[in-house]
């Protein structure tokens, strides 16, 4: 049995991440295929970092989205007031990578699991 393709694992869930929280529209889908192709390149190269892609993935798509859109996705799960984003820890994306407030310094959900928000910020 083999396992598992981990450049098609980080596009479902990275994808759901956008679906989640309400950007997984056709620019940033190409976003997130741009980023796939590249962390596949990337993975041909050095086959030992397949535990990183998912993060690695979610970082790329973050960064392109900054460049394109803002900041994403945005922190709902803290006290804090200001605006701010939620990042990917480890910094190298893995393994096991997680979405995490570095305001508050608390672990929102794993890359793939961020939980919907449906109660409006007071700034927003």
């Amino acid at each position: 049995m083999t396992s598992p393709d981990p450049v098609m694992t980080a596009r479902a869930l990275v994808l759901r991440d956008l679906e989640t929280t309400g950007v997984a529209d056709a620019a940033s889908v190409s976003l997130l295929e741009a980023a796939l192709a590249d962390r596949g390149w990337w993975l041909e190269q050095w086959a030992e970092g397949r535990d990183f892609v998912v993060g690695l993935v979610a970082q790329d798509v973050q960064d392109a989205l900054l460049d394109s859109r803002g900041r994403w996705p945005l922190c709902h799960w803290c006290d804090h007031l200001e605006p701010h984003p939620v990042h990917v820890q480890p910094d190298l994306g893995g393994p096991d990578p997680r979405w995490v407030c570095e305001v508050a310094g608390i672990s929102v959900a794993p890359v793939g699991e961020l939980p919907v928000h449906t109660v409006p910020r007071a700034d927003q």
